[in-house]
């Protein structure tokens, strides 16, 4: 199946990233203003099915453009992957003309240690990172 890669903010369907996002472990239930807020604000990479147009994968980084970039929202459809699509994602945004100059790049997984390490990432030694989380009324919908 032919996919295409893009970082065109046209290319992106905000219906089907919210849909893919609300499913995963770390933004279940995500509002779908919050996405749209998320994607006007960051770079994002799309992945899309030639034969139907869907998306099919997506990869953001929210970032300065100088000093960091902090990689998150790596997700592919399952019926997609193990074809090397999230890989593609990534190359994608490595190639971004305006992050070239990033001095840190810098994600958070649960599972995907291995394919991040292919792109060079390490992990961080203990006690280094700290974290504060918002209000989740604020981006999760309402749990019934």
């Amino acid at each position: 199946m032919p996919i295409t890669i893009s970082v065109d903010p046209a290319r992106q369907d905000l219906d089907a990233i919210h849909h893919m996002l609300a499913g995963t472990y770390w933004s279940p239930g995500i509002r779908r203003e919050v996405v749209a807020e998320a994607l006007r604000n960051s770079i994002t990479a799309v992945a899309i099915d030639q034969a139907t147009g869907a998306t099919v994968g997506i990869a953001r980084v929210v970032t300065d453009r100088a000093t960091f970039a902090w990689l998150c929202d790596v997700i592919v459809d399952e019926q997609f992957r193990g074809q090397g699509l999230a890989r593609r994602l990534l190359d994608a945004l490595e190639r971004e003309p305006s992050l070239q100059g990033v001095r840190r790049w810098c994600l958070a997984t649960r599972d995907a240690h291995g394919l991040y390490a292919k792109h060079g990432y390490v992990p961080v030694p203990e006690g280094r990172w700290m974290e504060r989380q918002g209000p989740k009324e604020r981006w999760q919908e309402p749990q019934d």
